[in-house]
């Protein structure tokens, strides 16, 4: 079937894209592998929330429901995207994956695992959460030690009897080691020193102090946003911090090497573990797309904006994009206006 753009991930940036899209009247589809909308908020642990409070969780189009400064938890994104999908009657296919992108003389082929597509372009809005970063020396640690990614956490009582490491210095694997703290001995391991920020100052949301003085707006070229991204996020909230101060969790450096039932640290220390929460990320994964131009030599995206040197194919929802944002469901919207904006004035 061949539609004028095929949208690769459902989630907050493939939904932007479809907003903009059918406001332009133009013949797409959404496709998702996942088995539901929001799944992938679905799946996260029970209690998250996230630290951006409701006024900067919406999509374009639709505000998210609730108090403004309050922070939204998982379900009532997923229950939102849900909504966001039905709100506007977005074509999304879902339990649809990508097999392949490639490109032929009328545009891309996209063959997927529910038939072939043909399109003039192709929009990956995959964004940053695809496959799990989990470091090699994890399969020299002992079967009997349960290893979990953040990704497959769900609440402590999918753990075993004993301690627990996580293993990673970002908010989730901060949010998670202080609600484990209050079961088991909980260590996490980090490679710098926590920066703590506070989630609310005077009454109002830390983001909208941030946006009052435009640093949520910086570029990734501003003074500002070259300053931003060097830094790593800091831990949002204090619960962090005053659960090392109250020794509910004991911070460890970064982990380094992992035989048997030990893990040992950067300070050559080392520490016998029962349960391993690797909080550390994920990796982009595009071995579907087989379209020459679209990589560097090192396998990086290259683009400018989300706009690829190749023609017709565009990124949405990478991380710093334009602007900090930009994976965010606060600032996606607005790469995704810049992106279907483009393909008007470039006749694509």
């Amino acid at each position: 079937m061949q539609y004028e753009t095929i949208v690769i991930g459902a989630g907050q940036a493939g939904l932007a894209m479809g907003y903009y899209l059918k406001q332009h009247n133009k013949r797409f589809l959404i496709v998702d592998k996942g088995q539901a909308l929001g799944e992938v908020w679905i799946n996260r642990y029970d209690s998250l929330k996230l630290f951006t409070p409701r006024m900067y969780s919406s999509l374009p189009g639709l505000i998210l429901d609730g108090e403004p400064q309050g922070f939204p938890s998982k379900d009532e994104i997923a229950n939102y995207i849900k909504h966001y999908t039905e709100t506007f009657a977005l074509p999304v296919e879902l339990d649809t994956e990508v097999l392949s992108v490639t490109k032929n003389e009328e545009g891309f082929c996209v063959e997927t695992t529910k038939g072939t597509f043909s399109t003039k372009n192709v929009v990956i809005a995959t964004g940053p959460f695809q496959k799990k970063r989990i470091p090699r020396f994890s399969t020299s640690l002992h079967k009997d030690i349960l290893q979990l990614h953040s990704s497959e956490y769900k609440n402590p009582k999918q753990l075993l009897p004993g301690n627990v490491l996580v293993v990673g210095g970002g908010n989730s694997g901060a949010q998670i080691a202080v609600e484990l703290s209050e079961e088991k001995d909980t260590y996490l391991s980090i490679s710098k020193e926590p920066n703590y920020f506070p989630l609310t100052i005077g009454g109002r949301s830390v983001f909208w102090w941030l946006d009052k003085l435009g640093i949520l707006k910086a570029t990734n070229t501003s003074f500002i946003g070259n300053l931003l991204q060097k830094r790593a996020d800091p831990i949002f909230g204090n619960e962090l911090k005053e659960a090392v101060e109250e020794c509910k969790v004991m911070l460890k450096g970064r982990a380094v090497n992992g035989e048997y039932d030990r893990v040992t640290f950067e300070d050559s220390t080392a520490l016998k573990v029962k349960n391993i929460i690797w909080a550390t990320g994920f990796q982009q994964e595009y071995e579907w797309l087989k379209v020459d131009g679209v990589f560097d030599q090192e396998k990086k995206i290259l683009h400018n904006r989300g706009i690829s040197p190749v023609k017709g194919v565009y990124f949405l929802g990478l991380p710093w994009q334009s602007r900090r944002g930009s994976s965010l469901l606060q600032g996606v919207g607005f790469d995704a206006r810049y992106l279907v904006e483009y393909m008007k004035n470039t006749n694509v």
